[in-house]
């Protein structure tokens, strides 16, 4: 795999593992409920994209930290995992 191609694989990973991350501690800061529980209870009421979307945050604090690292291309990992989040917010939404 090329060096370019490699950078932006550790960005999209590095962004989907903050995404995560960011759902994570929305749900353990603000759900009365367990992590498994608040997700049934997401998608049965339609707000599971909402909490992705939330969990999206600190992707801006990543792709920040690498455009000051001047880690370029990683920055467009972390840009490509935030469209990777759009498209299941979206798909969560109408399907």
């Amino acid at each position: 795999m090329g060096t370019i191609k490699k950078e932006v694989f550790i960005g999209l990973a590095i962004g989907l593992i903050a995404n995560l991350a960011g759902s994570y501690l929305y749900i353990y800061f603000f759900s009365d409920y367990g992590l498994e529980e608040t997700i049934k209870n997401a998608l049965l009421h339609d707000v599971f994209g909402n909490i992705i979307g939330l969990g999206a945050i600190l992707n801006l604090f990543v792709f920040f930290i690498f455009l000051r690292k001047n880690k370029l291309y990683r920055a467009r990992g972390v840009i490509l995992a935030t469209v990777v989040a759009a498209l299941i917010i979206l798909i969560t939404k109408f399907y």
